[in-house]
């Protein structure tokens, strides 16, 4: 269904896309703790080939992606790394493993583009990729690789997600590993994007750069001198008080003193 909200709605949500294997919701309960007046809409794709696109086309505000990513005209702060798998059916003899390296599926039908895998190219020059696997989102090429038409190689935790009691992994190496960013378009650094952006660094709610707070110790250091200026009065109050009565306490004793003569 089309977006129908308005710019004026706008400022009270914020929409956050995130690639699968990606579990924000952590951050989510985080930023609903501090952000109880705004609504936050998640965003989840089923590839990550959507990652740019759903900022560019405004289906979001910020993006958790997994990198690479072009990242024109966007801000980008790097988060955490992931370990790559690799996906086969069960029973493939990568069960018996504990890990595996990559020079060593070179017989084995790479159900992506290579493209998707570099190194393959490296180890499997002559691979061919078939009609339409390029196109294949996490949870289908998971599908796939458990007829036994092959095998795949993702982050851990997407291949967690889609995990399949018909299919196994094992720790691959001889790939890079991956990692997940958090991006937004460049010159949109609201008090919402900000607020976000404390989550996931790990920000206190105190931060200076948390939304709300530099009002917050504003508010404290007014209300500070204040309390100083009310002091200062009370106790101008009392020293008056003090000298009238000793001005009181003087006349009476002149007083007496004239009246036993």
């Amino acid at each position: 269904m089309a977006d129908t909200m308005t710019d004026a709605d706008d400022t009270s949500r914020l929409r956050v896309a995130f690639v699968p294997g990606v579990t924000p919701d952590k951050w989510f309960r985080i930023w609903h703790e501090r952000e109880s007046n705004a609504e936050l809409v998640p965003v989840p794709l089923e590839d990550s080939r959507e990652q740019r696109a759903v900022i560019v086309e405004g289906r979001a505000d910020m993006v958790l992606a997994r990198l690479p990513i072009d990242t024109t005209g966007l801000h980008v702060i790097p988060l955490y790394i992931e370990n790559p798998v690799v996906v086969a059916p069960k029973g493939h003899v990568v069960e018996a493993a504990d890990a595996v390296e990559l020079a060593d599926l070179t017989n084995e039908h790479l159900l992506q583009h290579p493209g998707a895998v570099p190194e393959w190219r490296e180890v499997a020059p002559d691979a061919v990729v078939g009609p339409g696997l390029d196109a294949l989102t996490p949870r289908q090429l998971i599908e796939l690789v458990a007829t036994g038409a092959g095998i795949a190689i993702l982050p851990l935790s997407v291949a967690r997600q889609f995990d399949r009691k018909d299919v196994v992994r094992r720790p691959v190496s001889g790939v890079a590993e991956t990692r997940v960013a958090l991006c937004w378009p460049e010159g949109h650094d609201d008090e919402l994007t900000e607020s976000f952006i404390g989550v996931v660094r790990g920000r206190s709610a105190h931060s200076t750069r948390a939304r709300g707070a530099v009002e917050a110790q504003q508010h404290a250091a007014q209300k500070r001198a204040a309390e100083k200026k009310d002091a200062a009065r009370r106790s101008a109050e009392q020293t008056r008080e003090r000298k009238h009565a000793a001005r009181v306490a003087r006349r009476k004793a002149g007083g007496g003193k004239r009246g036993r003569r």
